[in-house]
């Protein structure tokens, strides 16, 4: 997948394999404290409800979408939740879970995604334009049934830069192993019009301009992707995780002449120290 796109299928897979394993530690530390809890006089502490997590990340992504070149971007990596109502993690700056249990979610957040495009980025988009980066408004749901997670999530362009809006659709089996925890599944992207011709439309005076044929898309099926994650707890406070996703353009993304390249790569790799 490309940059927004595809960042939202990682995203998505590091958050449910996230939440699949604070339910498995949480479940393992209750089995293993409650013996002591029944020899012991002494009143037990209330966990907190802070899940506070920071360190180093590095997003590699298509330099623009549909382009053969990766770009590199460090950036903090945030692993921040309060009694699971209130979050802030990866590309989501800020969320809010409106309705939650131990099973489902259904929430908004405000996100950013990296996605762009600049005409010094390739000789390949002189007379395009550029495309600047924009925050998106985030509504998402997820379910999860025993080992298995079904998500959807609605971007939608707050900037007015012509990103329109897309929705990501990922279903994912996670298995945890010891300190490790696995994730993986299928998904697909869905991009209205306007989103489609920011990125892969070609008007009459930017063929002009550039000297690629004009080409006209609308609404559909932007890519189908397949997500991975896994994660390892070094110790007690640091963790380290990897969210992947292979994405393969469709339709009017796959067949423009912006594109230069259908398979996308999109990774998403942190260290956290766990307070």
């Amino acid at each position: 997948m490309t940059k927004a796109v595809s960042f939202a299928g990682a995203k998505q897979a590091a958050t449910v394999a996230a939440a699949f394993s604070l339910m498995i530690h949480a479940a393992g530390a209750m089995a293993e404290d409650a013996p002591a809890a029944q020899d012991s006089t002494a009143t037990a502490q209330p966990a907190s409800k802070w899940k506070i997590g920071v360190g180093p990340g590095l997003i590699i992504t298509p330099q623009y979408p549909g382009s053969h070149e990766l770009r590199y971007i460090p950036y903090p990596a945030l692993d921040v939740s309060y009694d699971d109502r209130v979050f802030s993690q990866g590309p989501d700056v800020l969320g809010l879970n409106v309705i939650r249990s131990e099973n489902y979610h259904v929430g908004a957040a405000l996100s950013f995604d990296f996605q762009s495009r600049d005409e010094k980025d390739d000789p390949h988009l002189h007379g395009l334009g550029n495309v600047d980066g924009s925050p998106k408004l985030k509504v998402f749901a997820d379910y999860t049934l025993w080992a298995f997670t079904g998500s959807v999530a609605l971007y939608q362009d707050l900037a007015g830069h012509g990103q329109g809006k897309y929705i990501t659709t990922d279903l994912y089996a996670s298995l945890p192993a010891g300190g490790w925890l696995f994730s993986v599944g299928p998904g697909f992207t869905w991009a209205d019009a306007l989103y489609t011709r920011t990125f892969f439309g070609v008007s009459t005076k930017q063929s002009a301009a550039s000297g690629l044929p004009a080409y006209n898309t609308g609404s559909g099926i932007r890519d189908v992707h397949l997500n991975g994650y896994v994660s390892y707890d070094i110790s007690k406070h640091w963790a380290a995780s990897v969210a992947v996703t292979l994405g393969r353009l469709q339709h009017y993304a796959a067949g423009s002449p912006i594109t230069e390249r259908r398979s996308e790569l999109n990774t998403l790799a942190s260290v956290n120290y766990r307070f």
